[in-house]
């Protein structure tokens, strides 16, 4: 279904997970598919940054762009320009990882304000795949993301598992396949909650 198809109300996908899950390669997949905006948290951080997107950071977890601070202000920017594609009537994707049950609580609030609806597809793949993707991410010089496996550790003991959310806005994704596999997956469980909602 495409925004044009007598949509009631514009609808808001979350693509999270950790470190390379395949999110943004699905994230930007499904935003052509569905003709829809799509922000995504690396370049929005590195574009309040005011450096490249494809410029590497590999500072400490926590330093340089990536202080508590600083995603704050990444996620308070994509929750902004989402809010503002929505009140236009426009449907919208975000991609990052929103690991903190805080960040997705924004969402939702924004989303309830507006009367709009949400849906959090949550990216998983096993780790060897995981591993395998940052391993090639490495050497592609056009990547925006500076996931690497320290990172990924980091962020595996910090991850809050979305117990929070109802099984009406949460689908989990398997990503380990290919991209046309995934998203075909993704059309049938979008199909299904709809037809729940």
């Amino acid at each position: 279904m495409h925004q044009a198809d007598n949509q009631k109300s514009p609808e808001i996908f979350v693509f999270f997970g950790m470190i390379a899950t395949g999110k943004s390669t699905i994230a930007q997949a499904w935003s052509w598919q569905e003709q829809l905006r799509c922000y995504n948290s690396d370049w929005v951080r590195k574009e309040l940054a005011g450096v490249d997107p494809t410029s590497t950071h590999h500072e400490s977890i926590d330093g340089g762009i990536y202080t508590k601070e600083f995603s704050t202000k990444t996620y308070t920017t994509l929750l902004e320009r989402a809010g503002a594609r929505l009140r236009q009537g426009d449907s919208v994707v975000l991609d990052a990882s929103y690991q903190y049950a805080r960040d997705r609580q924004d969402i939702r609030e924004l989303v309830s304000r507006l009367g709009c609806r949400v849906y959090f597809i949550l990216c998983q793949c096993a780790e060897a795949e995981m591993k395998h993707r940052m391993d090639r991410r490495s050497l592609d010089p056009a990547a925006v993301s500076d996931g690497r496996w320290e990172v990924y550790l980091q962020q595996k003991k910090r991850f809050e598992p979305p117990e929070e959310l109802p099984d009406t806005e949460l689908i989990t994704l398997n990503t380990d396949g290919a991209a046309e596999d995934i998203l075909a997956d993704l059309q049938e469980k979008m199909t299904n909650k709809r037809k729940r909602n």
